[in-house]
């Protein structure tokens, strides 16, 4: 899977820059074109000299190659790249890549970089631990940044902890495995919904919910980076994904959702409904806002439609339904009772009790449990990393609704 493919590898200033040059051969070996950007600070653990000869193209240390008088174009470097590596990646580095600073080469390519972005920190366990860097590596990861995330070991400054970079052996086989999966989705199109919808009361005021869209924002960006074709019916919120493969649909109540559903289903190769719908709405809205009184407000709500049932009733043998089901008690009864009424392949639940699970948490905790009645739980993990989980499990079964 790596054959042929263009990886660029920044270095930076860490000691663990010494691991580098042999992950440089690993990838050589293995039939990649690689190139290497170091930044001043890196170039005092790790010559340009050994990292030219291992990968057989002169370094990049910076803007212009005196030696040569060539302008190092940053934009063409960004765009030659299938995968831009950074490694190891420090806290100041996490940090400038969080606010968009570009005050050396490598940052500068790397917001000139089209493809996926790979970090791996290195560096004492109390800078690793720091809310600083947590909350960095997290704004990271939401922006689709691949963290790698540093292992538990004996540091330079000679204390034993979190913080140290991963071998590169470990750092091979998340590249290989990242171009292994990237296409295994070329030519589906999926549908996506996410988010909260709107019922209005009146024209300021309607029923809701607390559901962000991240789970289903997640999804969509996983599936658009393995090939798939997504199209994203995204209710009210503040998020939003810019990723060309992704066609977002804004739509706020539970009827225009429905109706953007039913409109791409029927092309859908897999829909994943993770929306939070409305379950009623009023029956009347106003269409002045309502006056408030010491009378009080009697609100009469209806239902509103079943989108994931109605889309059920419609699923051919070929398409594949997955539905969400976020409870706070007899999770599984409940999930399995979902599964079966509304003809899904699978249901992901989630319980709201669980402690960072549900809404308001960039994190999720959740159980697959598919036709079969087994049951496939997972530890709480960011909601990037729960939408790998998810299109694994999609992987497998592809095969199956194919026979």
């Amino acid at each position: 899977m790596i054959q042929g493919k263009n990886i660029l590898i920044g270095i930076t200033g860490g000691i663990a820059a010494y691991k580098i040059p042999l992950l440089v051969r690993l990838l050589r070996k293995a039939g990649a074109n690689v190139q290497v950007i170091l930044t001043p600070a890196a170039k005092d653990f790790v010559t340009p000299l050994t990292l030219a000869t291992l990968s057989g193209q002169p370094v990049h240390t910076g803007f212009f190659d005196a030696e040569n008088g060539r302008w190092n174009s940053h934009v063409e470097l960004g765009l030659w790249a299938d995968l831009l590596l950074i490694a190891p990646a420090t806290a100041n580095t996490l940090a400038k890549m969080v606010y968009g600073i570009a005050d050396n080469y490598l940052l500068t390519v790397c917001l000139s970089a089209r493809c996926q972005v790979m970090a791996a920190p290195a560096m004492d366990l109390d800078m690793y631990r720091h809310p600083a860097t947590r909350q960095n590596i997290e704004a990271l990861k939401q922006r689709g940044i691949q963290i790698i995330a540093a292992g538990t070991g004996e540091l330079a400054s000679g204390l034993c902890g979190e913080g140290r970079m991963e071998e590169p052996e470990a750092i091979f086989d998340v590249i290989r495995q990242h171009f292994a999966t990237r296409q295994r989705f070329a030519g589906k199109k999926v549908l996506v919904s996410a988010g909260p919808t709107h019922e209005a009361i009146d024209p300021v005021r309607f029923i809701g919910n607390y559901s962000s869209g991240r789970m289903g924002i997640a999804l969509a960006e996983s599936f658009a980076r393995q090939g798939a074709e997504v199209d994203l019916v995204l209710g009210p919120t503040h998020l939003s994904t810019h990723h060309p493969a992704i066609r977002t649909h804004a739509v706020s109540s539970a009827q225009q959702m429905l109706d953007q559903c039913l409109f791409h289903f029927e092309q859908a190769d897999i829909t994943v409904m993770t929306a939070a719908v409305a379950d009623f709405r009023p029956q009347t809205s106003a269409s002045q806002k309502i006056k408030k009184t010491d009378a009080g407000l009697q609100l009469r709500l209806e239902p509103t439609v079943d989108i994931l049932k109605t889309l059920g009733e419609r699923k051919e043998d070929h398409q594949i339904l997955i539905g969400f089901a976020l409870e706070t008690e007899n999770g599984e009864a409940n999930a399995l009772k979902k599964l079966k009424s509304k003809n899904l392949d699978f249901v992901v639940l989630n319980m709201a009790t669980e402690p960072g699970a549900g809404f308001g948490h960039n994190t999720n905790k959740i159980s697959i449990i598919p036709k079969d009645g087994q049951i496939y739980h997972f530890p709480l993990k960011s909601k990037d990393e729960v939408a790998a989980d998810i299109l694994d499990h999609i992987a497998r079964i592809i095969p199956a609704q194919g026979q």
